[in-house]
């Protein structure tokens, strides 16, 4: 009963700061967390405290004004358009529109450079409240914590914290989606055209070459004016679509490139009745990364029994599957299925010397504890007309 006391009296208190004024956004203590590149992600976390002020900012302010004004291809952070949404109106984009060119691109270190005073003036657009627009800047003047010494670069927002994602999608709606959406497209677009963006990362689809090349040097000024530019080895314009593989191979460069996006591998397929469709697999990186994890986690668990190894790799077989588990994908799901059968007897079989475990030994095993590698989710056709029923798919 004294600790919910307690409890009751700090919210109360907290609540009087935020009134008054007198709340400090105190810094987050900065983590980083391996990327798959080698590299590394600086994620900032912040107290307790200031979590929920930022939950009640964020969910009753921030997001009610914003979803009235974000636009149909931005996904990302936002309620009901999660990256399944943003896969499926890409593939329905390039199978229903004169798709020629892919540009794929990613910003270079988006959150951590970041223009703050673009950042306020942004919201100062749809924010009238003072006491908000303060509280917003002391959370982005905050720094970071590292070890016991404080540093604050003056750019970005803490990438991690409750608050930075609509943030981000709101400073990307004025620099990227409103000047693709009203002055490019509408004043130097010709052909068809789709854009998909989700979060950072955002892939462009064109009719003509001249039309891509054109966008992309408008755009590296366009990102250059706030204070950001893309990144150079995630930044490629490829020929994709319809007519990709006939005119490569009369050029004689064998099959059209692929891109990924959002874990999946994209590439040119045509059916058995000579209709065009975008293939998608996981990407070749994701597996070998989740494999990787798998094999280090067995090592982790040799002592413990092989029933219980066998349910902790069903629940990841799981999660795997209700990702990537899309129409098209059945071989590449039972390649990554086998993969892991494999890690599984050779780490059952390292336990001990004497382990002789076979593989119909290990069928029983998995016949109990894994879930069937099945597709899960609908053609992208079919969910995206379900989901926007009748609106425009790519607003």
């Amino acid at each position: 009963m004294g600790n919910v006391c307690r409890r009751e009296d700090r919210l109360i208190d907290l609540h009087g700061r935020l009134h008054r004024g007198a709340y400090r956004a105190p810094p987050v203590r900065r983590v980083e967390i391996p990327k798959p590149d080698g590299g590394t992600r600086p994620l900032g976390i912040a107290t307790l405290e200031d979590k929920i002020v930022q939950k009640a900012v964020a969910d009753m302010i921030l997001v009610p004004i914003y979803e009235s004004e974000f636009l149909g291809f931005s996904y990302g952070f936002r309620p009901g358009r999660g990256a399944h949404n943003a896969l499926d109106a890409l593939t329905v984009g390039i199978e229903q529109r004169k798709i020629n060119w892919i540009l794929d691109a990613d910003i270079r270190a988006f959150f951590d450079n970041l223009d703050r005073g673009w950042m306020i003036r942004f919201l100062e657009h749809r924010i009238g409240d003072k006491r908000l627009i303060r509280l917003i800047t002391k959370w982005l003047n905050a720094g970071v914590m590292e070890g016991t010494d404080w540093t604050d670069t003056g750019r970005g927002v803490p990438q991690g914290a409750i608050v930075s994602p609509v943030l981000a999608n709101a400073y990307l709606h004025y620099v990227f989606d409103l000047w693709v959406h009203k002055s490019w497209r509408k004043r130097k677009g010709k052909g068809d055209m789709i854009v998909v963006r989700y979060a950072d990362d955002f892939v462009v689809g064109f009719q003509h070459q001249w039309e891509a090349e054109s966008f992309l040097s408008d755009l590296r000024e366009r990102l250059a004016r706030f204070g950001l530019d893309m990144h150079p080895d995630k930044t490629r314009l490829i020929a994709f679509g319809r007519f990709a593989k006939a005119r490569r191979k009369e050029r004689g460069q064998g099959k059209p490139e692929t891109f990924d996006f959002l874990g999946m591998t994209h590439f040119c397929v045509t059916t058995l009745r000579g209709k065009f469709r975008v293939g998608r697999k996981p990407s070749r990186k994701r597996v070998r990364r989740t494999l990787r994890r798998i094999k280090e986690e067995l090592r982790k668990r040799r002592h413990m029994g092989k029933h219980e190894v066998a349910r902790w790799l069903g629940r990841v077989i799981n999660g795997w599957l209700n990702y990537y588990a899309v129409p098209g994908t059945s071989k590449a799901l039972s390649r990554f299925v086998i993969a892991v059968k494999r890690l599984f007897l050779r780490a059952l079989r390292r336990r001990s010397q004497k382990d002789r475990t076979e593989w119909s030994a290990l069928a029983r095993l998995i016949g109990v504890h894994w879930p069937e590698p099945t597709i899960r989710h609908p053609w992208p056709g079919q969910r995206l007309a379900v989901n926007t029923q009748g609106r425009s798919r790519m607003r």
